[in-house]
């Protein structure tokens, strides 16, 4: 898929929003770049997916830094959580290609409403 006119603009905004909800709330900037990417920038889903992934690496470091820096961050307690999201995110990477896309963009509809109605409710 082509990418929409100003995308470099929009992709830097794109990028700034997941930036920002990195920052505020310790994660969650991908759920908002994927379909920022899509809708707003043109990528298509599997690059959405990629991108979203090789953005958020390094402003998850940054906010790691930041949280850390600010004593709010305890690497101890943090290192199951690693060791796990390493594992998850390998064997993810891995499949991501068998993956049908329709079945992918449904989980990742109903992961972002398990996100909301958990950040609403409970």
């Amino acid at each position: 898929m082509q990418k929409k006119s100003g995308s470099k603009f929009r992709s830097a905004v794109a990028g700034g929003a997941a930036g920002l909800a990195n920052g505020f709330f310790g994660g969650g900037g991908g759920m908002l770049l994927v379909p920022l990417l899509t809708r707003w920038c043109g990528l298509d889903q599997r690059q959405a997916f990629a991108t979203s992934i090789a953005a958020i690496l390094p402003l998850c470091a940054l906010s790691s830094a930041i949280y850390w820096l600010r004593g709010g961050l305890d690497f101890m307690l943090a290192l199951p959580y690693l060791l796990g999201g390493l594992l998850g995110g390998f064997l993810g990477g891995r499949m991501f290609k068998k993956l049908n896309m329709v079945w992918l963009r449904r989980a990742f509809a109903l992961l972002i409403l398990y996100g909301g109605a958990k950040a609403l409710f409970f």
